[in-house]
This record gives C-alpha cells, sequence and structure tokens, in this order.
C-alpha cells in the first residue's frame, strides 16, 4: 500500500482523515494455529494483565515497535522532503519542461509527467519498504521470499500508473477554476472514495489467492451463520472467502471489505488453521459489527466534512508556498490560470495535503480507534449464547493476535494516540476480560439477549 500511498492524493488525504480502509480485526497482522479440530490452542500465560507475551517474544516485541515507530515517522518526513527536494531543486519543473519538449498535446504531457512521478516517488520510499520487510522476514512475521514480494510492489507500481488520469483531473480543475478548485475537487473526492471502497475486493486478487470458506470449512461456514442471523447481516457463504495468506505471512487477520455487490468477508488461512472457532466467531462478528453499526457511511460522512475544510485550508497554504517560493521553483502560470495549475504546481498542493495529512493523523486514528472498540463490543456480545465463555473467547483472541503480530504489550500512550488505528491489544484485551454486561439479568449495548 505505500507504493501507491500518492496514487488518488486527495482520496488518500480523505483515507487518512477518517481510517477508511478495509476493516481489520487487528491493527497489526498476527499469527496462526493448527486447525482447531484437531490442535488445541495453548493457554495463555497466567498475569495480571489481559494481554502478555512470554519473555522471549517481549522482548522482540519491544524492539519492533521501536523500528516500525522509527520507520513510519522517518518515512512520512521524507514522504514530505521527496516533494520539497523536487520542487526546490527545479527537477519538478525540468521534468514539466522535458514532457512538453517530447509530446505536443498537453494531456499526454500531464500522463507522462505524472507517471514519472509516481516512478521516483515509489523508488524514493523503497528504502523503507525493504527494511521493512527485511524487518519482519528476521521476526518470523512475514515468509514471503524477495522475488514474490518485489512482484507484488511491480504490480502496486502498475496499479498506480493506472491511476494517473486522476492526478491530470485534479490538476485540470485546478486550471479550470483557479480560486475555487478546492471545491470542486472536494465533491469529486466523496465518489471517488465509494469507488475505491467498492473495487478493492476486485483488486484483491492481484496480490493473494482466494477461494470460498465452504471448499474446506463447511463446518465452520454453518457457525458463522449462526452469527448472521443473530446480527441480520447479509453476508451469505458464498460471500465469505479464504485468503491463502500463509504463503506470505505468519500473521493472523480477518476483515470484512466492498460495498453492495462486493461486500464480502475475508478469512486468512492462518486463521482458521490456527485459531479455535470460537474465535473466528469473534472475529466474524467484531468485523459483522462495522456493517451492522454503519461504520463505512459513518467514516464516509466524516470524511466528507472534514475534507471540505482541509482542502480549504490546505488552497490556502499552497497558495502562500506559491508565493513565498513559486519563482525559485520556476512556477510558470499557464494561460488565464494559477502556477499551482502547472504540472511542477500541482506538487505544491499534494506537498500542502500531505503536511494535513500528517498533522490530521490523530484525528482520523482517534474516529477509527472508537469504531473498532464499537466492533469489538459488538462482536463480544454477537458470541453471547454461542460460544461457552465470550470473556475468555474474546481475550484469548486478542492474545493470539499480538503474539502473532508481536505487539508491545505496554505500548506508549502518545504513540498509541498517534499512530494506531486500532486500540492496543492491551487494551481491547483488558476491556474484554472485564467486559460482561449479562452479569445480574442485564443486557448488552446491542443485544438484549
Amino acid at each position: 500500500m505505500m507504493l501507491v500511498r500518492r496514487t488518488l492524493p486527495l482520496l488518500c488525504l480523505a483515507l487518512l482523515l477518517t481510517g477508511l480502509t478495509s476493516r481489520r480485526c487487528s491493527g497489526q497482522p498476527a499469527q496462526a494455529q493448527p486447525a482447531p479440530a484437531t490442535t488445541a490452542v495453548p493457554a495463555q500465560p497466567a498475569s495480571t494483565q489481559a494481554y502478555t507475551l512470554p519473555p522471549d517474544k517481549l522482548t522482540k516485541a519491544i524492539t519492533l515497535s521501536h523500528i516500525r515507530l522509527a520507520l513510519e515517522i522517518v518515512g512520512s518526513l521524507w514522504g514530505l522532503a521527496v516533494l520539497w527536494l523536487l520542487l526546490s531543486f527545479r527537477w519538478a519543473a525540468e521534468l514539466a519542461a522535458w514532457t512538453e519538449r517530447l509530446l505536443r498535446r498537453r494531456w499526454m504531457q500531464g500522463l507522462l509527467f505524472f507517471a514519472v512521478f509516481i516512478v521516483v516517488d515509489t523508488v524514493a520510499y523503497l528504502p523503507f519498504s525493504l527494511i521493512g520487510h527485511y524487518v519482519n522476514l528476521v521476526y518470523g512475521i512475514s515468509v514471503q521470499g524477495w522475488l514474490s514480494w518485489f512482484g507484488d510492489h511491480a504490480k502496486s507500481l502498475g496499479i498506480a500508473l493506472v491511476g494517473t488520469p486522476v492526478y491530470l483531473l485534479f490538476n485540470w480543475i485546478v486550471r479550470v477554476s483557479p480560486r475555487r478548485y478546492w471545491v470542486w475537487i472536494w465533491l469529486v473526492t466523496l465518489p471517488l472514495i465509494v469507488l475505491s471502497t467498492f473495487a478493492s475486493p476486485l483488486l484483491d486478487p492481484i496480490f493473494n489467492k482466494f477461494e470460498p470458506l465452504t471448499k474446506t470449512h463447511l463446518a465452520l461456514v454453518a457457525r458463522l451463520e449462526q452469527v448472521v442471523a443473530r446480527t441480520g447481516t447479509k453476508i451469505p457463504p458464498e460471500r465469505m472467502f479464504l485468503m491463502k495468506a500463509s504463503a506470505k505471512s505468519n500473521g493472523l487477520n480477518a476483515y470484512v471489505t466492498g460495498l453492495g455487490a462486493t461486500k464480502r468477508f475475508v478469512m486468512w488461512d492462518t486463521a482458521t488453521d490456527r485459531l479455535p472457532d470460537d474465535e473466528v466467531l469473534f472475529i466474524f462478528g467484531h468485523e459483522s459489527g462495522h456493517y451492522v453499526l454503519n461504520h463505512i457511511p459513518k467514516q464516509l460522512a466524516g470524511s466528507t466534512a472534514g475534507s471540505f475544510f482541509v482542502l480549504w485550508a490546505c488552497a490556502g497554504f499552497a497558495g502562500w508556498l506559491m508565493r513565498r517560493f513559486g519563482a525559485r521553483w520556476q512556477l510558470i502560470s499557464p494561460e488565464g490560470s494559477t502556477p499551482l495549475a502547472s504540472r511542477q504546481g500541482f506538487l505544491v498542493l499534494l506537498f500542502a495535503l500531505s503536511v494535513a495529512g500528517l498533522i490530521l493523523q490523530p484525528a482520523g486514528n482517534t474516529f477509527s480507534r472508537h469504531f473498532e472498540h464499537e466492533a469489538d463490543v459488538y462482536g463480544q456480545e454477537a458470541i453471547h449464547g454461542l460460544v461457552a465463555d465470550p470473556q475468555k473467547t474474546t481475550v484469548s483472541a486478542f492474545n493470539h493476535l499480538g503474539e502473532a503480530w508481536l505487539e508491545d504489550p505496554n505500548p506508549n500512550a502518545f504513540v498509541e494516540f498517534w499512530t494506531y488505528s486500532h486500540p492496543s491489544v492491551q487494551n481491547r484485551a483488558n476491556f474484554a476480560l472485564h467486559y460482561d454486561p449479562w452479569v445480574n439479568g442485564g443486557h448488552g449495548r446491542f443485544f438484549e439477549k
């Protein structure tokens, strides 16, 4: 995903504001165990905390959390630096001039300019991607070979290049409406978000293999249908899929993705092979909660409202940058428009949006954590009466997820606030351990029984 982080620049801004992606059960990747029908899951260590790790894994988790944080911070700053360098060294201006000499039609010049920019941006970020994959291999989270990994990145780059016309569209909007371009871009953003959410499941098979869950886990599907009946979600067996994640990862994961005709539930084969069915039911209940509680429409609405003001602010910031550095960066105004409408000038707007995305990351993550917590509560309530002990099942599921992804049991509170799209596994497990609304004849937040 890092390779296409700027492919749809304003769409990405909206996603940053709301954390809108395919909903995942865990903020970090997780691990797996042998088939529940034949192998028992080992008991978690006794502790006053709901989520713990054995000493050897605890040391690895703490070190890994520091590496992940460093990569995220430095990578984000480097992304800003790349844009600044392209502008300040006039490489963007030289690229624009080269495309004009090479091609006669303006739209073809724009496609070539932005295609080259996408490649340059991808190559510039490649060292961070390489380090991240190497670390995942060393810590046993990934099992994907380098050839396959590079193949996936090449596919991501191809998808990014297919999105080049989006840059051209936004650049054209700036040219034809130099004063109110941010309003028109805002109006275009919402359908793009909806389209990307709808199309996401259609792109997934490019990177991973999928098969119907009924093909190998018919008994599990029967139990999942109990959760479907209780939650009222319209996810029939033919929309339940197994992803062959074990070819690339030791992580555990599951998610609900898509909209309308593309909506589906996906379970990683590592999870079905290594988690007991009861825990899979909780994960499915959690993912169902995102749909039942209308989290995607709510995030779309939040994105729409937030993007309006952010785009307005970014337009003002980009205008200031243009006036302050425009001459030095050789930002030349196309006839009848603003320097921001030039190819290199549009990178100034991208820079402003990237700054906004970095600053507003905590806001988007805060909303995301709220929705994830609601889904946790919903999932735990959804399996009440379907499993022997919902609290024990939920806590165990979080322990297996956290251990698989080597999540630090005691993350820094500020780091969690700024960078975590999900509550920490420790907070999620502690809540689950003490959440029993049915005691003394009570009822749940979302279910009466």
